[in-house]
């Protein structure tokens, strides 16, 4: 296969949907010698906020001179940012050879075993876990898991870090319909011997988290209990029993941001050990050019981009507005798929006025006819740009739903302008 051949063959896996399980990965794994046994990594589950500490641990560790190898999604500009090391994407040519490797092995999955056939994102694991464990070998990687944790294809290694951002009521047709049932499905990922770095504000899912680490000997590490970070006049300082550490700066705004940020200072702490040429200058330097494509980027001074998809992103998009442009003119455009709560996401987003709304090109966009009549309908996203032309300086513009959405804007916003557009060399569409 070549590079596009080799795309083709994976997004033609999508059909076979989304099977929890880790029997089919364990069988190619063994085929290939079990490359997942050579990777010393961090685990990330929860909800929200799992990209943006795994962009906050590979900043740190990179800026220390280690190899770092990270794997996330979804995608937003290109489908081999789910695997990248140092910050940059595998290779056309690297993708290619892996995948070759690989599909003769999964097509002997399905004629030799009762598994069924794998799925698109057990293939992209696999291809993960072959580059970092075996083809690139790297210094530390940094996992993101996909849908849960205990029956997720990721959950095949041994973490030495299982961090939690948040857990929320998302994918409850899998994952459980209470906040319990979805921390049980990312706690199990806890094996013992680990730490545990977590911050869930939720009592149930606290407890589920609390009770499992105790169960299996994990040490833990709670956000605002082992931990904090506070704001001061021109920075945040984080305090712990390990160390504190003043004058942070953080690359990307909101509360959120802040607990994302302690969570990924606490990983790489606790690692301190492991990795001795880290030290708090490294940390410093990383959260403060750790930056995320589509979340909260500023496009131009006035337009923002931001994968809100569910109510807490949604709520965690609200407290940036209201503590940074509480005197803008504020204008939304939302887009969102149809597995979400449209109906509360849209209310929460509604204080701020202006509130339009759009679908987009992808199989399971909100279509557009269903959103509530109060709401002004916009048929092309474009014409919700075009309104910044005429805007006056008080105006702020916001594109926010779903992550597909944000992928076509903001690959629409580069191809349009065909350069880099910068306000903050941390917020630059690349």
């Amino acid at each position: 296969m070549n590079y596009q051949e080799t795309l083709e063959w994976i997004h033609g896996q999508i059909g076979f949907g989304i099977k929890p399980g880790l029997e089919r990965v364990l069988w190619v794994l063994n085929q290939l010698g079990n490359p997942q046994e050579n990777i010393k990594g961090v685990h990330v589950v929860g909800t929200n906020g799992k990209g943006s500490t795994v962009n906050n641990l590979q900043h740190i560790f990179t800026s220390a001179g280690y190899e770092v190898g990270t794997f996330t999604s979804p995608y937003i500009m290109d489908f081999r940012e789910r695997i990248s090391l140092n910050g940059h994407m595998i290779s056309k040519e690297d993708l290619v050879t892996v995948a070759n490797l690989i599909r003769p092995l999964t097509e002997r999955l399905s004629e030799e075993t009762n598994f069924g056939q794998i799925t698109v994102f057990e293939i992209i694991t696999l291809i993960m876990f072959f580059y970092f464990g075996n083809m690139h070998p790297v210094d530390i990687a940094i996992i993101e898991a996909g849908l849960g944790g205990m029956y997720d294809s990721t959950n095949v290694f041994q973490a030495m870090v299982v961090v939690c951002p948040s857990i929320g009521l998302d994918h409850q047709n899998i994952l459980g319909q209470t906040h319990a049932e979805i921390a049980a499905q990312k706690a199990g990922v806890l094996e013992g011997g680990e730490a545990l770095v977590f911050a869930v504000e939720e009592s149930s899912a606290r407890q589920v988290f609390w009770e499992k680490a105790k169960q299996v000997g994990a040490s833990i590490w709670e956000w605002q209990k082992q931990f904090e970070m506070k704001k001061t006049k021109t920075s945040y300082t984080f305090n712990s029993p390990i160390t504190t550490i003043t004058d942070i700066q953080l690359a990307m705004p909101g509360q959120h941001q802040v607990a994302n940020a302690a969570l990924a200072i606490t990983t790489s702490l606790i690692l301190q050990d492991r990795y001795p040429q880290l030290t708090v200058d490294h940390i410093r330097e990383g959260l403060a050019k750790s930056f995320w494509l589509g979340r909260t980027e500023l496009l131009t001074p006035n337009l923002m981009i931001d994968g809100a998809h569910n109510n807490e992103s949604v709520a965690a998009l609200v407290d940036v507005l209201k503590t940074k442009y509480q005197d803008k003119v504020i204008h939304i455009l939302f887009g969102a798929i149809d597995t979400k709560p449209i109906t509360v996401m849209l209310s929460a987003l509604e204080e701020f006025g202006d509130l339009q709304v759009t679908t987009f090109h992808y199989p399971n966009a909100y279509p557009l006819e269903n959103y509530p009549k109060q709401y002004k309908r916009v048929a092309d996203f474009r014409t919700f740009l075009k309104q910044q032309e005429q805007a006056g300086k008080d105006d702020f513009f916001l594109v926010t739903g779903s992550l597909y959405f944000i992928s076509e804007v903001r690959q629409y916003w580069k191809d349009t302008f065909k350069k880099d557009l910068c306000v903050d060399p941390t917020n630059m569409v690349k």
